[in-house]
């Protein structure tokens, strides 16, 4: 097989978040598998303009505002003198529509869409744009199938209008040698960790106002941001303002065995996100057997598993999030059977099986 994909940044990209490692992974197994693998992406500055990671060729074109118009026509460009049996086009930010530009077969890739949570991060003139465009995706991609990663991310295109018959739900895998139960002591004080990009859609100020409820109970519990982005000073003067002073601290990205090493040694992990594609950071948690508390909302309600690898609770409600917090902390035997759920759950979520069903799919498109 020779697959081409298009997807708005690549695995090297300073920004490169959960979509990227998601496709990456596919396509390094598929090279490993014999198979060839071109993905286009847009660049940065002082990015090289072609490259090759773990076998996968990529070409760097464009920028990240204008990703969306560059890469298609690159990519309509380069299918002109090299042919493919596939186009994967991740569509994680903005649809490329690339059925209109390659009489190619195109399996269009969904974490999830926005729809109008996009409103919580961008202007409004911004976000009502990505929602008009991702109204053309089930007119444009009117004859293709479709891969997403959650049960969730078909019900929101079911609901779209597109036909359940032509959606495949392949779950992500989990880098399990990375993230894994290091059977380290666990921090002396109840520690929360939140996860990820800091934007303001993701809700994190659900987690500091709840943060102030927990402490009402458990004064030495803490809560411990790890990552950044461009909300994290928004956060830190909210933290501020509730009060709650040492007890959250903002770690920035840790990258490598620091991170795990920290997962290993925390208590519960803390995700009041609206909305997710699949919700990669709750089962890196779980991996490392850490018990998850989070927004019962799409992709988040297919990654935690209610009662068993945590606890789903109504998003924004900051009481809630408290209470089923504190119920974890705060009972050794319920936090030690979460812990053993999490960690059994996790050995299903492997990237070789991701990459096998999504082969599967390819060629069944592509007629092998």
């Amino acid at each position: 097989m020779r697959v081409l994909a298009v997807n708005w940044r690549d695995i090297a990209n300073p920004e490169a978040g959960g979509a990227e490692i998601h496709l990456h992974e596919i396509l390094a197994h598929l090279v490993g598998w014999g198979h060839e693998a071109t993905l286009i992406a847009a660049g940065w500055p002082g990015c090289a303009r072609e490259e090759r990671i773990d076998g996968i060729r990529i070409l760097r074109r464009g920028h990240w505002y204008d990703a969306n118009f560059t890469l298609a026509i690159f990519a309509r460009r380069h299918l002109m003198h090299q042919r493919y049996d596939v186009v994967l086009e991740d569509i994680n930010k903005l649809p490329f529509f690339m059925p209109l530009f390659t009489s190619t077969p195109v399996v269009p890739v969904i974490p999830h869409l926005f729809g109008t949570t996009v409103f919580r991060e961008a202007n409004p003139c911004v976000a009502l744009y990505v929602v008009m465009m991702e109204r053309f995706i089930p007119l444009v991609f009117r004859r293709n199938r479709f891969m997403v990663i959650s049960q969730s991310t078909k019900e929101d295109l079911v609901a779209r209008g597109v036909a359940a018959d032509r959606i495949d739900v392949v779950l992500c895998g989990l880098d399990h040698r990375r993230y894994r139960s290091l059977g380290l002591e666990r921090f002396a004080e109840p520690t929360l960790v939140h996860l990820g990009r800091l934007r303001r859609y993701k809700s994190v100020e659900v987690a500091l106002r709840a943060m102030r409820r927990i402490r009402e109970k458990l004064p030495a519990a803490r809560l411990a941001i790890i990552g950044d982005g461009p909300h994290r000073s928004a956060l830190e003067a909210e933290t501020k303002r509730l009060g709650l002073g040492e007890s959250v601290r903002f770690l920035g990205f840790l990258d490598g065995e620091a991170l795990v090493e920290y997962l290993n040694r925390a208590h519960l992990l803390v995700n009041p996100s609206p909305k997710e594609g699949w919700g990669l950071t709750v089962v890196e948690a779980n991996a490392c057997g850490l018990p998850v508390v989070a927004s019962d909302r799409p992709g988040l309600k297919d990654s935690v598993r209610d009662g068993e690898t945590g606890f789903l609770v109504p998003y924004g409600d900051d009481a809630a999030f408290a209470a089923k917090s504190l119920m974890i902390l705060e009972n050794r035997g319920l936090w030690e059977r979460l812990s053993r759920g999490a960690l059994e759950r996790v050995k299903e979520l492997t990237w070789e099986r991701c990459a096998r069903e999504t082969l599967e799919l390819v060629e069944r498109v592509a007629g092998r």
